[in-house]
């Protein structure tokens, strides 16, 4: 029987109940990302918008990911691909860092035809600290002599813009398996295949390598992420491509992979049915893992290139309102992100674009958009804290199981060295709505109770009773809130100093509970969000 009673304008729940003493039994490799795990992809023709340039460099962007490596212990790692890396051609001659074309039949929200000139590369000197991977064009080098002469140009200009330790990797294409499909316009035929992509991908990679060896020997030989394909259900798979040679030379350091968890103009897509439900999230990571497992056997193979997310966000198309910028939005990027290393996955990057709905901050005012802090970057930081000085004190992640309620998820963080209890984070998903439609603008004029769950852990005797345990919680007005979120009572926006943290005095901070009979308890209002530290070490 779930006892409910009506506590302070709140109805509480005895939710869910788990014995995590003995989860993970043994902490393996599994479960360790990198370091950085938290990281970003950003639109190639975006870059400049967020980066800025030598001149005026964008401290906004700059401040939110130094957050971000101030928690993590590690900086963010910048992959600056997408779609139009497969547009940009270069014009040395060219003044201005980009020239975009929108074409509203091919996509409304990024340019189609691009040129870049020399000076787009002054965007990787404005973020001191941070590690890039430049997107080099095989859309359109591959098989095109203007795409090929870009990418005999281009390549030195990457050498002496990362060659002085801002090299990340290099990455060739981005989703090679839309080809010949895609929807913004295919640039191969239809007879497309693993077998022509591994052929052009060779040819293109053996050039680099050569610009490479004659412009900057000191970088050594190029490793990449690759094949960095768009879905596993496209014509390409990545099993197949692998047997066709792609790794001939062992030069894939990464093994990237794309992921959206469904489509902005998919039908039956909601909040509450697609991103804030952990069974959605579990069975599409999933299906990569099966993909990875069938080529190199697990995730744990030491030998086999580390399996990375090198674009990922929740709807494809550039996200849609009222869902992918909303703070149930937030919640699912902390459980897709936690899921996702608990089991192998060892970085993340997130993508976004300027105007994109799925952004975790917006860089610059537009006619579409206002410069702003967006409710994902909040799940991005607890995501951080989670994974906090994961470089120097690894933990391995690990999913609690907490019975059927997909709505509900809890994750496990216990040192790697000593197998110890570090960290729990809790996700209540159950939707809490308070504007009409959901919209998060026009408020609901007499909301409902908002309902709390009690959650509890058997911790002991790995954590002794009496222990004082550290809660700090993402919160918000609701799931649809796309403003007025807080992380520890933190603020990261805009408005307050430029996306430098500003404790909030309206909201509860340093909040602790105790181990007590070997378990630890903690309620979650629902849309919100938990992190328990067990340890002094804090962020």
């Amino acid at each position: 029987m779930v006892r409910i009673v009506l506590l302070a304008g709140m109805l509480a729940i005895t939710a869910a109940s788990a014995d995590i003493y003995n989860v993970p039994p043994t902490v393996n490799k599994i479960g360790q990302p990198l370091d950085g795990f938290v990281s970003y992809s950003i639109e190639f023709a975006s870059f400049p918008e967020f980066a800025g340039n030598d001149t005026v460099p964008n401290e906004f962007s700059y401040n939110l990911l130094r957050n971000l490596g101030d928690v993590m212990g590690t900086n963010p790692y910048i992959r600056v691909g997408g779609n139009t890396q497969d547009y940009a051609l270069f014009n040395g001659s060219q003044k201005q860092a980009l020239i975009g074309i929108v074409d509203p039949s091919r996509s409304p929200d990024y340019p189609t035809t691009i040129t870049i000139g020399p000076a787009y590369f002054e965007s990787y000197n404005t973020w001191p600290g941070f590690k890039y991977s430049h997107g080099l064009n095989l859309g359109l080098g591959g098989n095109r002599s203007a795409g090929w002469q870009t990418l005999v140009e281009t390549v030195p200009l990457v050498c002496k813009t990362l060659g002085n330790g801002k090299l990340y990797t290099w990455e060739y294409g981005n989703e090679p398996d839309l080809y010949g499909v895609s929807a913004q316009g295919a640039v191969r035929t239809p007879s497309w295949n693993e077998s022509s992509y591994v052929w052009q991908w060779l040819n293109g990679t053996r050039e680099i390598r050569a610009r490479v060896k004659e412009s900057c020997p000191s970088l050594g030989d190029p490793q990449y992420m690759a094949p960095s394909f768009a879905a596993l259900a496209n014509p390409l798979k990545e099993p197949k491509t692998w047997q066709s040679g792609l790794d001939v030379n062992n030069n894939i350091g990464l093994f990237s992979t794309h992921n959206y968890i469904s489509g902005a103009a998919s039908p039956g897509v909601t909040l509450q049915g697609t991103l804030m439900n952990f069974g959605v999230t579990k069975a599409s990571v999933d299906n990569h893992v099966k993909s990875y497992d069938s080529i190199f056997g697990s995730t744990g193979n030491a030998s086999a290139p580390p399996l990375i997310f090198g674009e990922t966000n929740s709807l494809y198309n550039q996200g849609r309102p009222g869902l992918s910028n909303t703070f149930g939005a937030a919640l699912w990027g902390i459980n897709f992100n936690l899921y996702s290393a608990s089991v192998g996955f060892k970085r993340v990057h997130m993508h976004q674009g300027t105007n994109y709905r799925y952004q975790a901050w917006q860089p610059v005012d537009t006619d579409k958009a206002t410069k702003g802090t967006k409710a994902s970057y909040y799940g991005s930081m607890a995501v951080a804290a989670m994974l906090r000085n994961s470089a120097t004190r690894p933990v391995s992640l690990s999913n609690i199981a907490l019975g059927t309620d997909q709505q509900e998820a809890a994750y496990a963080a216990h040192f790697a060295e000593s197998k110890k209890l570090a960290r729990l984070l809790v996700i209540n998903m159950h939707g809490y709505n308070t504007t009409v439609d959901g919209a998060g603008l026009v408020p609901v004029p007499d909301p409902a109770v908002r309902v709390a769950r009690t959650y509890s852990f058997h911790v002991g005797p790995q954590v002794a009773d009496g222990q004082i345990v550290r809660v700090q919680r993402l919160m918000a007005n609701g799931s649809d809130a796309i403003t007025g979120i807080t992380f520890d009572g933190w603020s990261y926006n805009w408005e307050l100093d430029a996306g430098r943290p500003v404790r909030l005095h309206n909201v509860t901070a340093g909040e602790t509970t105790m181990v007590s009979n070997g378990l630890v308890t903690v309620s979650l209002p629902d849309s919100s969000a938990a992190l328990l530290s067990f340890t002094k070490q804090c962020s």
